[in-house]
């Protein structure tokens, strides 16, 4: 397809709607033909792309509630600020991502002041857990919604929300996740495991501030509790480089020091070479599954968020659970996040067990059901081209 200019405003919130957002432009680049101007709020993948954020991104990178009010004024400038520089840019569609806290009030006010405006949704949000209400909403600001979970479009068609397409997930084209999942893939054949007389343990307290504030001392515990049980356990803590220092001012007092990396390539190395996976939960619990990474699933919710616990209808918070639909991976929870229950699955999932090998079925399952033959940034980017024709937008 040909034509002049497309203007795209593009609205992400944290890390992994960034990459979504990024691949999505790329294959639109591609599928369009001509060129594209990207303007909104992103990270260094849509930067990559040519987006010159609003601002820093990472200002969005908050979760619980108590975090939310704190800085509900700031969020709310945000969000005011985003919309009127889109509508000044006056685009000819506008792709909001994940972080729905933000981006949909973001495209309301858009959808506002510029009502012609295609508006399209990258990730379902969790009207499937709780508010349901939210996905009728949705019609009077979203025309379309790009689903990463299986499930999504009947769910959307039960709640009364817009019209879903599942496109697949990006990782499962994500070539550092298919080279992870060879590699542990041959090792396995081979009975070759990643440590010597100890597990390997991967610890993963999350991207969020308040994530790896409330988890760190968790795995401090978890990990002493492993050395004194396994001495020869190894530990491997990724982060990511905005949260490296504040990961290294928590790792002051561990007498058990996990070797910490910072760069996305020593990241998927450590995948490859870990026996197991202590993981908050959240996307990298999904990563984990579909490298074959064994994982234990692990959250702290802040108080206020404690009383909500009760309003959420899913069954399950991991994402490997709900796209099975079966317990795939174990996750603990508050009272529950016992340093005495992590040490005993990291041995359980360190060596050929029963528990291991129904957890490496459970991700074939995971795997099977997620991957598409046509790569998902591809499929969203036909999807947006389609929607962008029938309301005759595409410009010529």
């Amino acid at each position: 397809m040909n034509g002049r200019e497309l203007k795209v405003a593009v609205v992400a919130g944290e890390v992994s709607g960034d990459l979504l957002a990024a691949d999505l432009m790329h294959y639109l680049r591609a599928e369009h033909g001509g060129t594209i101007e990207l303007v909104g709020v992103g990270g260094d993948a849509l930067e990559a792309q040519g987006l010159r954020s609003f601002f820093d991104y990472s200002e969005l990178s908050i979760m619980g509630i108590t975090q939310v009010l704190k800085r509900l004024p700031q969020l709310l400038r945000r969000i005011r600020q985003t919309a009127d520089r889109i509508v000044e840019a006056r685009p000819d569609l506008l792709v909001i991502v994940d972080s729905p806290d933000f981006t949909h009030r973001v495209a309301k006010h858009v959808r506002a002041k510029l009502p012609g405006l295609p508006i399209v949704n990258y990730v379902c949000p969790s009207v499937w857990a709780w508010k349901e209400y939210r996905a009728k909403a949705m019609l009077g600001y979203v025309d379309h919604v790009l689903a990463v979970l299986p499930f999504e479009p009947q769910e959307m068609v039960r709640l009364g929300g817009p019209k879903t397409t599942f496109i697949g997930h990006r990782l499962t084209a994500d070539p550092n996740v298919k080279r992870v999942r060879e590699q542990r893939q041959i090792l396995a054949e081979n009975q070759v495991t990643g440590h010597g007389s100890g597990p390997c343990v991967l610890l993963l307290p999350g991207s969020r501030s308040t994530e790896i504030k409330g988890l760190m001392p968790i795995l401090k515990d978890t990990a002493d509790l492993i050395r004194s049980r396994n001495p020869s356990a190894t530990f491997l803590l990724p982060t990511v480089s905005r949260q490296h220092a504040l990961v290294e001012s928590l790792l002051a007092g561990w007498s058990v020091k996990p070797t910490v990396t910072r760069t996305p390539q020593e990241k998927w190395d450590a995948f490859a070479k870990a026996d197991m996976a202590l993981a908050a939960s959240g996307t990298v619990t999904l990563e984990l599954a579909l490298c074959g990474v064994p994982t234990v699933s692990m959250y702290k919710t802040d108080l206020l968020m404690q009383l909500f616990l009760s309003r959420i209808k899913v069954w399950s918070a991991a994402l490997p659970n709900l796209i099975a639909d079966k317990p795939v991976i174990p996750e603990h929870l508050n009272d529950l996040l016992r340093p005495g229950y992590f040490a005993r699955w990291a041995e359980v999932l360190s060596r050929d067990t029963p528990q291991l090998r129904a957890m490496q079925s459970g991700f074939d399952e995971v795997w099977a059901k997620l991957a598409t033959d046509t790569p998902p940034g591809l499929a969203g980017a036909r999807v947006v081209l389609d929607l962008l024709a029938k309301q005759n937008k595409l410009p010529v």
